[in-house]
């Protein structure tokens, strides 16, 4: 009987740091990926390597699927530490509203649904890799054959970072607390959208720079790296301020007792309210459940 206590206290301890075993869990996915990626992904590196102007392999349904599970390995290994802040967010506030248990499974989901739209591009990725090997566009190291595409792909890609939509995705991709604080779904399946969601505003925010990796080689692990050490840069640079945020549509579902103002005068007394610590984004509202970095803690 003592030993079965025991053995459940341990369990809902391990349950109440659902922050950590998510972390854990993500950083040993990401760790899986990047191995994976060293060993070649399934492909002949060392023919890659040796005759690099070859032509590219006949393509078979085999050889599309393992490009496919290539594409989204790779996808996993540099985009899913930028969401690592989000699904810890997610799973703060989901700590506070339901069952601990219930927080880690649903961070998860939010999680598969973030990798799900990035599935959904490694598809159209191996798409336009084949239409480019069809027309002679790729080399057997999965690069640009012909300066002009190359030369285009990089202008253009150049280009779409200061496009509206960049921003605009980039906005909801690097802050965790606005883009809960502005698209929070309840339960399991709204954890899914969510993680949907978010996934296609960072496919937004980063797909030209995966483009260019038919510039560089599509496996090619300095070109993987720099670009993954790029998004990462990217996001950690783009820090939006409080004034960005007051004064604009309360977002869904929110708390309206916390004001934008510092100092709010109730009654004879002038009560001073606290600044607003950021998770990783600043702002004047907060979803339902959620708390400062202060008590949410791993």
């Amino acid at each position: 009987m003592d030993k079965s206590m025991e053995g459940r206290s341990i369990l809902e301890h391990l349950l109440h740091r659902d922050r950590l075993i998510v972390a854990i869990g993500t950083a040993a996915v990401v760790a899986l990926a990047w191995a994976y990626l060293a060993a070649g992904a399934g492909m002949d590196t060392e023919m890659m390597a040796d005759m690099p102007d070859m032509a590219p392999m006949p393509w078979t349904p085999f050889y599309g699927a393992l490009l496919f599970v290539m594409w989204w390995v790779m996808m996993v290994a540099m985009m899913a530490p930028s969401a690592v802040p989000t699904v810890l967010l997610y799973a703060t506030v989901k700590r506070k509203q339901e069952a601990a248990s219930r927080a880690a499974i649903d961070s998860w989901i939010f999680l598969a649904g973030y990798l799900v739209t990035w599935a959904g591009f490694s598809l159209v990725a191996v798409l336009v890799q084949g239409a480019f090997e069809r027309f002679g566009l790729l080399s057997m190291a999965m690069a640009s054959t012909s300066a002009i595409l190359g030369g285009g792909v990089l202008i253009a890609a150049g280009l779409y970072q200061f496009t509206p939509l960049k921003q605009a995705c980039l906005r909801y991709c690097d802050s965790p607390l606005l883009f809960l604080s502005r698209h929070w779904r309840p339960g399991t399946r709204g954890a899914f959208r969510m993680g949907l969601r978010h996934g296609s505003y960072c496919v937004g925010c980063c797909w030209f720079l995966m483009v260019l990796l038919f510039v560089g080689g599509v496996m090619n692990l300095a070109w993987i790296i720099g670009i993954a050490l790029y998004v990462a840069a990217e996001k950690a640079a783009a820090v939006r301020p409080t004034t960005e945020l007051c004064g604009r549509r309360a977002p869904h579902p929110v708390r309206h007792d916390r004001p934008c103002a510092r100092d709010v005068k109730s009654g004879p007394k002038t009560v001073k309210m606290r600044r607003f610590r950021h998770v990783h984004a600043r702002d004047c509202s907060k979803p339902a459940g959620l708390r400062d970095d202060t008590d949410a803690g791993i």
